[in-house]
C-alpha cells in the first residue's frame, strides 16, 4: 500500500513540476505588444466571421482617435485594444 501512494505522489509532484509550472512560465499573448502588422494579423485570425475585419487604415484611423491607448508606445496589445477596437469597428464606417 505504501508503494502505491508513493507513486501517486511521485506523478503527482512530476505532473505539477512539468505541466503546471512550465504553464506559468510562458507569457500571455494578451500582454505581448506587437506591431501593427501582427496585431492585424492576430486579431483577424482570432474573432468571429461576423465581425468586421481590421486593416491598416482603419488602424491608424482608430490610433489617431484614441491617442491615451498609446501613451506607452506604438505597440499593440490585445488586452488593451481589442475590446476598444471591436467597439468602435462595429460603428465605424468608411468616410473615403
Amino acid at each position: 500500500m505504501f508503494t502505491i501512494l508513493a507513486l501517486v505522489y511521485i506523478l503527482a509532484l512530476w505532473y505539477y513540476i512539468r505541466v503546471k509550472q512550465k504553464k506559468n512560465q510562458e507569457e500571455d499573448v494578451n500582454f505581448i505588444g506587437a506591431t501593427t502588422d501582427g496585431f492585424i494579423k492576430y486579431y483577424n485570425e482570432n474573432i468571429p466571421a461576423s465581425f468586421p475585419r481590421a486593416t491598416l487604415k482603419i488602424l491608424k484611423k482608430f490610433q489617431a482617435l484614441y491617442p491615451a491607448l498609446f501613451k506607452e508606445g506604438s505597440e499593440w496589445t490585445i488586452n488593451r485594444h481589442r475590446k476598444k477596437l471591436m467597439d468602435w469597428l462595429s460603428s465605424y464606417r468608411d468616410e473615403d
